[in-house]
């Protein structure tokens, strides 16, 4: 189903919330679309609008998707999505893409690699321009995040490009994190860095079908003896993180991965990790939002702007050390 998310003129916050609410697609688009803009009415607007949806009381299972680029992520995620949509789930992608660098826009299109999901009542698909934020998550893909959850989406999969520190920013705005990757031999094992792995909940080994059958269930294996060598975390009932073979193409697999990601939410929930996490998460974003506040006092002002190209310079010049420069610039925040 499209989502038109075209705004002109914001619409009313009562009006969007009370669309986004009773699950209207166009309203929860449109949401969306006011979120990301960078324009300062539109912020405004978009701060208050979360502000009247905050306390509705539903909560999705916000799953993190990572993995590097030909992995199949999208495939995974239309079968994935499928599976549950079937289960009678309502199912959102925020699938953030690259930035043309021209336009700010999205490259790849993620709609147009969902073409079954997409067409999907029960399903909400959104490509979002990353707009160059580090590691590929655009800073509103949180508050779109909460919009999904508040329209009463039951599942809400963020799927990041895979580069670099996603996988960091990701796990700040969800409740489980999967790592997919492809079947692999010892060198590519290695190359898999440990903070990822610390990070992963899951890992699942994708193209576990025909030939490369076999050497998923070896990688499975690889992986499942790597997860048994790092420490235990609290959060963790025993067997987990683990390993699973799937295959996004045939279907196999994913009703055995999709059980564990319950049981695993289940017992977070059942043991209060659920809950303090999501409250650690707030602590961070609020922290976040105050760092880019400040950074847009910084280059919002012409004056701070002109003080800050100075203080650059001479920063270049070596008549100045970068930690002297910041604290003068910061001094000029006060009053």
């Amino acid at each position: 189903m499209k989502d038109d998310g075209f705004m002109t003129e914001p619409r009313p916050t009562d009006d969007l919330s009370a669309g986004i609410l009773v699950g209207e697609r166009r309203a929860l688009a449109r949401a969306v679309t006011l979120v990301e803009s960078t324009r300062a009415d539109h912020r405004k607007t978009a701060t208050a609008l979360l502000e009247g949806l905050r306390g509705h009381g539903r909560q999705a299972l916000r799953i993190g998707l990572s993995g590097t680029p030909g992995v199949g992520k999208s495939t995974f995620i239309e079968s994935f999505g499928m599976m549950l949509v079937e289960q009678g789930l309502r199912v959102a992608v925020l699938a953030v893409d690259p930035s043309s660098a021209r336009s700010g826009g999205s490259i790849l299109g993620d709609k147009t690699r969902m073409e079954q999901l997409s067409r999907q009542p029960n399903a909400f698909i959104r490509p979002s321009p990353s707009m160059s934020h580090l590691g590929g998550v655009s800073r509103r893909t949180r508050e779109a995040v909460s919009l999904c959850e508040a329209a009463g989406f039951d599942v809400i999969i963020i799927e990041t490009v895979g580069v670099g520190q996603s996988e960091t920013m990701v796990a700040e705005m969800c409740d489980l994190f999967v790592l997919l990757l492809a079947p692999a031999g010892g060198d590519e094992l290695q190359g898999v860095k440990r903070g990822i792995m610390e990070i992963a909940d899951i890992i699942l080994i994708n193209k576990a079908d025909g030939d490369l059958k076999s050497t998923a269930m070896r990688t499975v294996a690889d992986y499942s003896g790597a997860l048994r060598l790092l420490r235990k975390r609290p959060q963790d009932p025993e067997g987990f993180p683990k390993a699973l073979p799937v295959s996004a193409v045939v279907g196999s697999g994913l009703e055995p991965a999709w059980d564990e990601m319950q049981a695993l939410a289940e017992w977070r929930k059942e043991s209060g990790h659920w809950d303090a996490r999501r409250a650690e998460q707030a602590r961070h974003w609020f922290e976040e939002e105050v760092r880019s506040g400040l950074l847009a006092r910084l280059t919002g002002d012409a004056s701070m702007r002109a003080k800050m190209a100075q203080l650059g310079a001479a920063v270049a010049k070596g008549e100045t050390s970068p930690d002297a420069a910041a604290a003068e610039a910061l001094a000029g925040l006060k009053g």
